[in-house]
């Protein structure tokens, strides 16, 4: 009898044994993510074209909207049309409203520009449930996770290399940055019409008509009781995310550091994110999924509640963002992956649910961090360690749960 050998769980030889298709969709999310500047730098362009304050707010409002809906909508057309299908779609769509956004770019014009924003939030964040759904496919289940973590390095990637494209950019003309943007999701689109396999995803059962697969697959989520505490640790977790960049910036202006501590900050979290995360996940992939939630999102908590007894040391400051960046490299793959292995009958709402969850978190992190620095000052960070453990007992909760019953196909 042949003795069963695990297979290697290292960096190298997860990226040797990774498909073709995978890399082709890696390298999609990249380029995409190359031109991804609305939620960035929309408020500049949006005052440089003479609208308030308060006018960019709406329009970067309405893109947040778009994107929660567009997680949603994107884990319904993954089951109605394939991923691949989805992610043309998605991007056809987001490259014709960006390049046309620039039409509306004028105060009389707020509505229109609103709205157009709206649905290229929609259209841009569809395809992220789909990617998603793809990865978890043709990734085998021993290395989903580090299939994940992957996708979260060319997203960190890309991140950290548009600003640089877009401060060239803005020297030319401020619509090149909505241009270029579009032309990266036109693209990608092209890039998932060419390499990308055209998988059909089941539906959840054979003898039911759609519309009532449909309501069968959102009412076995519905009635998920568990997930909806994995979904309450992602909620928590994510508004405690965006705290790194609307309330950290805040505490170094009110301590007196120069602007550059700030951009210290960045340059290192983006630096430990795309060095480490992939070692680190090697290790991770060997916890149950619970345990790496758990632990990693506890230290995410301590991380930002050690902004808070920094005493204003910058030093203190960077080594905290380090423990930080520590706790979102152990518990990012795992739960991004997490919704990924629910039964393919009802995995991509699974997806789109948690998508569309960490897209409300993100939206509505900068009012509650804005609000809590007013209120609190310098006690944003304890709140934020206190959130950060009952992110954690969610998750804890969420991640141990049985699988939900499908019906059989």
């Amino acid at each position: 009898m042949t003795p069963i050998t695990e297979k290697p769980t290292g960096v190298l030889a997860v990226l040797r044994r990774t498909p073709t298709p995978v890399r082709y969709l890696l390298g999609g999310v990249l380029v995409n993510q190359l031109g991804a500047f609305v939620q960035t730098f929309m408020v500049l362009y949006l005052v440089f074209r003479g609208f308030s304050a308060g006018q960019a707010g709406v329009v970067l409002a309405a893109y947040s909207i778009g994107s929660i809906l567009g997680g949603l909508a994107g884990g319904e057309l993954v089951h109605r049309i394939g991923p691949r299908a989805t992610i043309v779609t998605a991007m056809f769509g987001s490259a014709a409203i960006l390049a046309v956004v620039p039409l509306f770019g004028r105060p009389g014009l707020l509505v229109p520009l609103s709205i157009a924003l709206l649905l290229a939030g929609l259209a841009t964040q569809s395809y992220r449930p789909a990617a998603a759904v793809l990865l978890s496919e043709l990734m085998s289940d021993d290395d989903r996770v580090m299939g994940f973590s992957m996708m979260r390095i060319a997203l960190n990637l890309g991140a950290a290399l548009s600003p640089l494209i877009a401060a060239g950019l803005i020297l030319l003309d401020w619509n090149l940055l909505l241009w270029f943007d579009a032309t990266t999701a036109l693209l990608y689109a092209v890039l998932a019409i060419r390499l990308l396999p055209d998988r059909r995803i089941e539906r959840e059962t054979a003898a039911t008509p759609s519309r009532s697969g449909t309501r069968a697959a959102y009412s076995t989520l519905l009635r998920d009781g568990r997930f909806w505490f994995f979904l309450a640790s992602v909620l928590i977790g994510s508004i405690i995310y965006v705290q790194y960049t609307v309330a950290l910036p805040l505490k170094i202006n009110a301590e007196g550091h120069p602007t550059g501590l700030y951009s210290v900050v960045l340059v290192t979290a983006s630096a430990v994110l795309i060095l480490c995360e992939l070692k680190i996940t090697s290790y991770v992939t060997r916890w149950p999924g619970h345990v790496a939630a758990t632990a990693g999102t506890v230290l995410m908590g301590l991380g930002v509640a050690g902004f808070g007894i920094s005493g204003g040391s910058a030093v203190a400051l960077v080594a905290c963002t380090v423990v930080f960046v520590f706790g979102i490299m152990i518990n990012g793959p795992t739960m991004f992956a997490y919704p990924s292995t629910f039964p393919s009958a009802v995995k991509a709402r699974y997806i789109s649910a948690h998508q569309a969850t960490f897209g409300l978190g993100m939206a509505l992190g900068p009012l509650f961090g804005v609000a809590a620095w007013i209120a609190l000052g310098n006690g944003v960070w304890w709140l934020c360690g206190g959130l950060g453990l009952v992110a954690a007992l969610c998750a804890l909760l969420g991640m141990t749960a049985r699988r939900p019953r499908v019906a059989a196909v």
